[in-house]
């Protein structure tokens, strides 16, 4: 039986984007043995939870939203900050509180850290103020270097993948990272330039989460660890599948 993984529609209100992201999340997911199972953001909340509750993981994917800064208690809202999608974030809050009630593996890609560090009581850098180019986009498929804890469960996932022991080089598209880190949480990549955090995971032995700033859906077909990630996490998801 594949372990089914609930992937959330990544925007609302932004179906060019939505259409274009979701297909390489699923791809990338059935590529390592997973089912994809697309979460929309307009059902009736009784049906979501049917759905998200018929999962075995989540991930949650990238976004052209960013998370509304009331969330995490900021002073105020900076001018680079883009509107919310509140409809995401709602589907997002479902999925992670199922997640951790069961233990559902979690996977966060850029948004979906950001995401989840909130989630978790932590906070975010509205715009990153860096000479590395966070928001290269998708034209650049090697943007900066990533450096992570070798003694972490991250490092062993891409142990065998990595070129050059803890270090990888990875593609970036955000402007918002993660800042104060939340609850259960820490920190196991940053970018060796500029420090800003790169991949967390959660402290818990029981309860698989890690989440990646960068894009492995858009790098899995010939990138080595990208596919690790993806690996990694369905492999996670299998063991999900006997309490279902």
């Amino acid at each position: 039986m594949k372990p089914r993984i609930a992937i959330p529609v990544p925007h609302s209100f932004k179906p060019d984007y939505a259409q274009r992201s979701l297909p390489q999340y699923t791809a990338a997911v059935e590529a390592s043995g997973g089912e994809a199972v697309v979460i929309p953001l307009d059902m009736d909340p009784d049906e979501t939870m049917k759905l998200i509750e018929s999962c075995d993981a989540v991930l949650l994917p990238g976004s052209a939203a960013d998370v509304d800064p009331q969330k995490y208690g900021a002073a105020g809202r900076h001018e680079k900050t883009s509107s919310p999608d509140p409809k995401r974030d709602t589907v997002d809050e479902l999925l992670l509180q199922d997640a951790y009630n069961l233990h559902k593996p979690v996977l966060g890609i850029c948004y979906g850290l950001q995401m989840l560090n909130v989630y978790c009581s932590g906070t975010l850098v509205q715009d990153v103020d860096s000479r590395v180019n966070h928001a290269a986009g998708r034209e650049v498929p090697l943007a900066h270097k990533v450096r992570v804890d070798p003694v972490s469960r991250f490092a062993s996932y891409i142990k065998q993948a990595a070129r050059n022991g803890s270090e990888i080089t990875v593609n970036s598209s955000h402007h918002q990272a993660a800042d104060v880190i939340g609850d259960g949480l820490r920190v196991v990549a940053r970018c060796p330039d500029d420090n800003v955090v790169e991949a967390v995971e959660g402290t818990s032995p029981e309860h698989w989460v890690l989440a990646v700033q960068w894009h492995p859906e858009r790098s899995y077909q010939d990138d080595a660890p990208s596919k690790a990630i993806f690996d990694a996490f369905v492999k996670a998801a299998k063991a999900q599948t006997k309490n279902r």
